[in-house]
């Protein structure tokens, strides 16, 4: 009636059973997420600069690299050239977002220098916005 099956399944069915796949670890998985969050988060930064330059954003961003650069093992984050032309209220609010992905999965892990980068930044975007209420205005 049925035909018995004939190859080796693709999961591991059995505990304790080596498979032919590497896996990772959750600690792996979550550096993993970390370090693209904060990449985001860098390029980012990297378009505010472009179109409002500033010492607090200069040194948010070499923060930025140095912790993508710790969670990828040492490799530096590709950066490419922002574009000069954007809505820097829009930049804002995404970069607020990216931040507070980045503090939730720090949280997680337990990376404190990433949690206190993520809310300072999550801070400094949020001033940012309230500083001019005509950025507020077009969301």
């Amino acid at each position: 009636m049925y035909e018995p099956i004939r190859t080796k399944s693709v999961h591991s069915t059995m505990a304790g059973t080596a498979s032919d796949f590497p896996h990772r670890s959750r600690e792996e998985e979550l550096d993993i997420q970390l370090a693209g969050h904060l990449a985001a988060l860098l390029a980012v930064t990297d378009e505010l600069r472009a179109l409002t330059p500033s010492p607090d954003l200069d040194t948010a961003a070499e923060r930025l690299a140095a912790q993508v650069a710790r969670l990828r093992g040492g490799r530096t984050p590709l950066r490419a050239a922002p574009a000069a032309a954007g809505d820097p209220a829009a930049l804002h609010r995404r970069a607020h977002a990216l931040a507070g992905r980045a503090l939730v999965v720090a949280a997680s892990r337990a990376d404190t220098a990433v949690a206190i980068l993520s809310a300072e930044r999550m801070d400094a975007h949020t001033a940012a916005l309230s500083a001019d209420p005509k950025e507020l205005s077009t969301a």
